[in-house]
């Protein structure tokens, strides 16, 4: 991918789903080659900022420390921009082809945002998104090409 790329992560998803995993595999997962990456600033990359929202709660669950749930977010925003929703963004969603709700919202938000692409591990309920989709390994490979 070309230097510039601009990423949207789908990271409240991913955590949702892995809830009982330690914090750290929930944040990395399989996706630890591209947190180098973009703290080496190779593509700008971006969350909602819904997303800070439950990385602190899901984070705070798991640690019980306001103070280390606040470095771990600190950290998570060094990595990743925060994109703010609109209402727009949600009256969109609610006459979007996808399914469910809150992936349309995150969909439209990356949409109006200019998204070159969503990572995400829930490309089956992406399917319908104008924005492309790839899982964290075809995004890592796409790093990977000239």
């Amino acid at each position: 991918m070309k230097k510039g790329l601009r990423l949207y992560e789908s990271v409240d998803r991913h955590l949702y789903h892995n809830r009982r995993a330690p914090v750290a595999e929930a944040l990395c997962g399989s996706r630890r080659a591209h947190f180098p990456a973009s703290a080496n600033r190779s593509f700008q990359a971006y969350i909602t900022a819904k997303s800070c929202a439950d990385i602190y709660y899901i984070t705070h669950r798991a640690t019980h420390s306001d103070e280390k749930t606040r470095q771990i977010l600190a950290k998570v925003l060094y990595l990743f921009t925060p994109l703010d929703t609109t209402g727009s963004d949600c009256r969109q969603a609610l006459i979007s082809n996808m399914s469910d709700y809150e992936d349309a919202i995150m969909a439209e938000t990356a949409r109006r945002s200019h998204m070159d692409c969503i990572v995400t591990r829930n490309i089956k309920d992406y399917t319908a998104s104008s924005v492309p989709v790839l899982s964290p390994e075809d995004f890592i490979a796409t790093l990977d090409r000239p």
